[in-house]
């Protein structure tokens, strides 16, 4: 059997973030682990807290390498030096973005459980298509993405795909065959000890 290469971690901040403990949170975690991408998530339409809150999410993944992109407010990121974007709207305006932005920025979609919407983001140049949540959750309209989903598109579609939402270590060791990538937020920051958190669901990757 040939080897399968091991999925990458992706790490989203909280929606929320206290700016005099999330940085050393976040300093752990990224020393804890090898991660491609961060994603910063807030929840606050506060351009101001938005802004202070991505320079120092910025500076601290930079100093290590790893690129930053910012959660839906496109017209803020080249302004706070950013990577790139997340886009929740499955790719709409993507292409045009795509020529805004350049062919050097990070674009990535999340596509729910759709495969339309990932083909379609794909083909309008999207970086990576994220998928989920991975099972039934209380949370949202109760789609999520199954496996047949990731199995399909890591056969099928180059573009690289990310599995995300309601993630636990089962989860984890049934899809790191078919996933690019597993996108980690919530299931570590709501714990008292996000490394830990973070050890105990990765454990599976060896």
């Amino acid at each position: 059997m040939a080897e399968i290469d091991q999925p990458q971690l992706y790490l989203i901040t909280p929606p929320e973030i206290d700016l005099d403990i999330f940085p050393n949170q976040l300093q752990a975690v990224l020393d804890a682990v090898d991660f491609a991408c961060l994603r910063l998530t807030l929840s606050t339409q506060d351009e101001a807290a938005i802004c202070k809150a991505g320079d120092r999410v910025r500076e601290i993944a930079h100093a290590r390498d790893i690129p930053v992109v910012l959660d839906t407010h496109v017209l803020l990121a080249e302004r706070l030096g950013m990577d790139g974007v997340h886009l929740r709207d499955s790719g709409r305006g993507l292409r045009k973005l795509r020529a805004d932005m350049g062919e050097d920025a990070i674009i990535g979609t999340h596509c729910g459980a759709s495969r339309h919407e990932g083909l379609t983001a794909g083909e309008a140049g999207a970086d990576y298509v994220a998928f989920g949540p991975v099972r039934p959750s209380a949370i949202g309209d109760g789609e999520f993405a199954d496996t047949d989903l990731f199995a399909w598109w890591s056969e099928m579609i180059e573009v690289p795909v990310v599995a995300e939402g309601a993630l636990n270590a089962d989860d984890i060791a049934r899809l790191a065959p078919v996933v690019d990538f597993f996108a980690i937020g919530s299931e570590i920051w709501a714990q008292d000890d996000p490394v830990a958190a973070l050890k105990a669901l990765i454990a599976p990757l060896g």
